[in-house]
């Protein structure tokens, strides 16, 4: 049977916590079904983003994969750079890594939260460049110290992977537009978080725009909602204010959360409307729908999350909003 056509702007993110024996398939049949890159993460206690990484590029055949993301603080560069430089060597043109700060709580936990995370990011993602790049490499910063590091000529690779920033603040926004070839903002993206979070980049060259949503496709829109609302129960904790900030009933969500016992009656409570604006969700047509409304907002790439208890059956429903 012929393969379906790969829609080059639509990928899937790899669940973290997959059971080990379904990621290979998992891959596999994203790849299968169209769907034009899987992105890993590297959430502290679950799985590292470079193995995770490795495995699906070498188990698939065109799929892109992305990083999303590598915390700068917890690698030394140069060897980022040796790990980066191998995948991209190795799957030439498929390859795209994401850096960022990490989750404040989740790096100072290991103790590798920095006093000016801006600042390290910056020296991070110049020097990663650098590297990637062949060149002999010296630098004394505030957090990167590099005197003379260079890749061997037979470790570097043919297509320097982009480098994007995952990042979600005004300032690390402003910092990505200027150091990165792209930005990864996390789940949820609407319209309105996007086109706030292009405002601040202000890229003055091509700037990718990849964008993590909760995603439920179902033939009863009703249906779709109800597997999308537990995803979000996150969304109403500080860190995430960002996201929630540029919507009409921002101060509505705020509101309801600091009226909710727990994240698990938060979602539960939250409007449907809310759930459609705030996830791709609903039904084939509505989904496709959802997806125009980002690309209009500058989203270059979307990364569906799938949800419920059988992932590798949900990328059969998310395929529907392919090809459209």
């Amino acid at each position: 049977m012929r393969s379906p056509a790969t829609d080059r702007t639509v990928g899937v993110l790899l669940p973290r916590d997959l059971p080990a024996d379904r990621i290979l398939p998992y891959a596999r049949r994203a790849e299968e079904l169209g769907f034009g890159a899987l992105w890993v993460v590297e959430d502290l206690g679950f799985r590292g983003g470079i193995a995770q990484a490795a495995a699906v590029l070498a188990s698939t055949d065109r799929i892109r994969v992305g990083i999303g993301l590598l915390p700068a603080g917890a690698r030394n560069v140069a060897f980022a750079a040796l790990e980066i430089a191998s995948l991209a060597q190795l799957f030439p043109g498929r390859v795209d890594v994401a850096v960022g700060h990490g989750m404040p709580a989740w790096m100072r936990s290991v103790g590798q939260w920095p006093r000016s995370p801006l600042t390290l990011l910056r020296e991070y993602v110049d020097a990663l460049r650098a590297l990637l790049r062949g060149e002999l490499t010296q630098r004394r910063g505030q957090y990167v110290h590099l005197d003379g590091v260079q890749l061997d000529p037979s470790a570097l690779p043919d297509v320097v992977p982009d480098i994007l920033a995952g990042v979600r603040g005004p300032k690390s926004l402003a910092l990505s537009g200027e150091v990165a070839d792209g930005t990864v903002l996390a789940e949820p993206v609407a319209p309105e978080y996007a086109r706030a979070a292009l405002g601040h980049i202000a890229a003055g060259r091509p700037h990718r725009l990849v964008a993590y949503n909760i995603a439920s496709v179902d033939a009863d829109p009703l249906a779709a909602l109800t597997a999308a609302r537990p995803g979000l129960e996150w969304i109403g904790e500080p860190d995430w204010h960002a996201h929630i900030a540029p919507l009409p009933f921002a101060d509505e969500l705020v509101a309801l959360r600091s009226g909710c016992a727990s994240r698990e009656e938060f979602a539960r409570r939250m409007p449907d409307d809310w759930i459609a604006r705030l996830a791709v969700a609903g039904s084939p047509e509505e989904a496709r729908a959802r997806l125009d409304g980002l690309r209009a907002a500058g989203v270059t790439d979307i990364a569906l999350a799938p949800v419920g208890p059988d992932p590798v059956g949900a990328l059969e429903s998310l395929a529907t909003v392919l090809g459209a």
